[in-house]
């Protein structure tokens, strides 16, 4: 995989106005609809994930390396559930 390179911001033109974000004066970025949801339950832009350099030191491309795969489940919260009745329901699912 060739490494990506990190965002140019020296022709960046910061805002003369106070308070408002330097980021304000730029064209938004046109995105493709999300397609695909993270373990996170983030949603994901495939225009997004293409420009991730994953093999850069400052990510971590393995962030669940080493973990049981219960600490890799993810739970969905029952919102009609009380506190009690959600931790009964999940000790009874674990056998």
């Amino acid at each position: 995989m060739t490494a990506k390179k990190s965002v140019d911001t020296t022709n960046v033109k910061l805002s003369d106005v106070p308070g408002v974000a330097d980021t304000k004066l730029m064209q938004p970025d046109d995105l493709a609809p999300a397609t695909e949801v993270a373990a996170s339950g983030a949603m994901i832009e495939p225009t997004i994930v293409e420009r991730i350099d994953t093999s850069h030191p400052a990510v971590d491309n393995e962030p669940r390396k080493g973990q049981p795969v219960i600490a890799n489940r993810i739970d969905f919260n029952d919102p009609g559930l009380d506190a009690a009745d959600a931790v009964a329901e999940n000790l009874k699912a674990q056998g």
